[in-house]
């Protein structure tokens, strides 16, 4: 790895703009080049592209393709993640590359994660630049999301780097595809993570994300058990495909047996996209259903979005029930919270990581523009 270090800066010499060599891949004895970032092993041959599009076998090594480029840069709410229990209020500056290690055909973000195409990239930023850029926004966090950041780790973790070194959190959006090699680095640069777990059935994975389950599972269990991050857990219901009561009740067993009742776990509702168009949007009350069974299974932090749901999307105290965060949608209606997170009618503490006063960004999306070429 080419990486110099200065007052908290990442700098890795690039091939070309954009292109750095890639980190975690071993050469095969037929002369193939092996990936070993994620469960999929892609084994490619010289001038051969990964399935996730952005990591190729290059003048006998892999190099990653997207490095400091991004489809855009943009200050969200960080309740849009969705962290619910991670500084409630506060902006965080997001921003994603292109291609995915997924194969999802319901792909919310197919426009980004299935581009085959590098002019989407069309913002420039090195990772100093990122950094001041969120702190000159007051940001308490930057995120890597919209498509799936483990594709563009080295990236992430020199972003990660130059935040921290600036005092500023760092957030994962991402579907916990890894091995545990690469997870090793690239988790140890975040603060916050939001996984995707798709589905609790291994032919959902396999047949409509091209993916496995095991692997997932072992990333949100060494999350909990072996990290200090903070966990939040997403799954998109898609009607008839993985929102039945018996597989939102075996997820939920197994949710609170290995993650525990604390860990927040939001359901989503799907709208149809991508390759998928011929599914209808999940109902509310699928979503309520599905919310009502996994607090029934001793879930305390359960959250529906997508949907406009006041009780759904607040957060109510573990022990007297008190609502102590109020929220419409991304908008902050109430804090019952003192200053250590504690619920101010019983005093118990509400698991996460919270600011005295919570912030006040609320539903703004604001472009973040870089000028160009803007690498060191």
């Amino acid at each position: 790895m080419n990486l110099s270090m200065n007052t908290g800066d990442a700098v890795r010499d690039e091939i070309e703009p954009g292109v750095v060599r890639g980190e975690w891949w071993h050469r095969l004895e037929d002369g193939r080049f092996q990936c070993d970032l994620c469960p999929r092993f892609c084994k490619l041959h010289e001038g051969q592209k990964a399935f996730c599009f952005v990591r190729e076998a290059r003048d006998s090594e892999i190099v990653l393709t997207s490095y400091g480029r991004a489809t855009s840069y943009c200050i969200d709410p960080i309740e849009k993640k969705p962290l619910n229990h991670f500084y409630p209020g506060s902006s965080v500056l997001s921003f994603g590359t292109a291609g995915c290690n997924l194969g999802c055909r319901f792909c919310q973000n197919w426009d980004i994660s299935k581009a085959r195409e590098e002019r989407i990239l069309s913002s420039t930023a090195s990772p100093r630049a990122v950094a001041e850029a969120a702190a000159e926004a007051a940001c308490t966090s930057i995120a890597f999301t919209y498509n799936d950041p483990i594709i563009f780790a080295e990236y992430a973790i020199d972003c990660a780097k130059a935040a921290q070194a600036r005092g500023i959190k760092t957030v994962a959006v991402s579907s916990g595809y890894i091995t545990p090699e690469a997870r090793r680095d690239f988790y140890a640069h975040i603060d916050a993570a939001n996984v995707d777990l798709k589905a609790f059935t291994e032919t959902f994975y396999h047949e409509i994300a091209f993916a496995h389950l095991a692997p997932v599972l072992e990333t949100l269990r060494w999350l909990k058990h072996e990290t200090d991050v903070w966990l939040e857990v997403t799954t998109l219901l898609i009607p008839g495909h993985n929102d039945s009561v018996e597989e939102v009740e075996q997820l939920c067993s197994w949710f609170a047996e290995n993650l525990g009742p604390e860990v927040p776990l939001h359901f989503s509702a799907f709208h149809p996209d991508f390759k998928m168009t011929d599914v209808a949007s999940t109902p509310a009350a699928t979503l309520s259903r599905a919310r009502d069974q996994a607090r029934r299974a001793g879930l305390q932090h359960v959250y529906t979005g997508n949907i406009r749901d006041v009780d759904g999307q607040s957060s109510y105290c573990r022990q007297c029930e008190q609502r102590v965060i109020g929220r419409d949608r991304y908008d902050i209606t109430a804090w019952h919270l003192d200053a250590a997170g504690r619920c101010d009618a019983c005093g118990s503490v509400l698991a996460g990581r919270f600011d005295p006063e919570p912030g006040q960004w609320g539903m703004k999306r604001q472009p973040v523009f870089f000028r160009p070429n803007v690498r060191r």
